[in-house]
């Protein structure tokens, strides 16, 4: 794996863990819409009716795996700022940082920065060049 692909796995993984996210917000909703149609026939004491208790069991396998994605989100931007801080330069450190940690565009990290986005581009060409990453992951 390259240095690039290394360090946006965060990104991706932070992406999928807000999604999930919104998965939970819009099953919450659903399983509020519970209503019942009230008719004169009897009902079937075999069929099963809860659906409120599968929605919620679905929210709750849902959330565990947040919880699981989050920690090793945490686990893996640990790694990155170890990697990041084996850079030498400060200001490739800085732009590694916003780029792959805070996660902000390239024009962002150029106004943070003072400079224009080409020169970000540079930097972060000779910022990658500087990585090493983990043979675990390559």
């Amino acid at each position: 794996m390259n240095a690039k692909n290394y360090l946006g796995q965060a990104f991706r993984l932070d992406q999928r863990i807000n999604s999930k996210l919104e998965q939970v917000a819009s099953l919450n909703e659903l399983a509020t819409k519970a209503t019942h149609t009230l008719t004169g026939m009897p009902r079937n004491p075999n069929r099963a009716t809860s659906t409120m208790a599968d929605s919620v069991a679905k929210i709750i396998d849902m959330q565990a795996e947040i919880d699981r994605d989050i920690d090793r989100l945490i686990d893996l931007k640990r790694e990155i700022i170890d990697i990041i801080k084996a850079v030498d330069n400060t200001e490739c450190q800085t732009l590694l940082e916003l780029r792959y940690l805070c996660f902000k565009s390239w024009e962002q990290i150029a106004v943070d920065m003072g400079y224009n986005v080409r020169h970000v581009y540079r930097m972060h060409d000779l910022a990658v060049s500087l990585i090493k990453v983990p043979e675990t992951s390559q």
